[in-house]
């Protein structure tokens, strides 16, 4: 083989190579993160589950065993 032609292989070798790494790249960033909707879905969510979070634990039943065990752990004997 000419040195002519290895040297074109090897130059058309490594665009080659800089082409799919850049394709990569690109593939990646599109993919790296939440876009506006999706923040929004997942801040509705988070809401949804803070409002059901503080009725379970505002009912009285579970304030009253919150309570009870409060109580317990103050009157314990060291």
């Amino acid at each position: 083989m000419d040195k002519a032609v290895r040297v074109r292989v090897r130059v058309r070798a490594w665009v080659l190579a800089g082409r799919a790494c850049v394709g990569r790249a690109r593939m990646v960033r599109r993919d790296a993160g939440m876009v506006t909707s999706e923040y929004a879905m997942g801040l509705i969510a988070a809401v949804g589950f803070a409002a059901l979070l503080y009725e379970v634990l505002t009912s009285g039943q579970v304030r009253a065993a919150l309570q009870d065990i409060v109580g317990r752990a103050l009157n314990g004997q060291f």
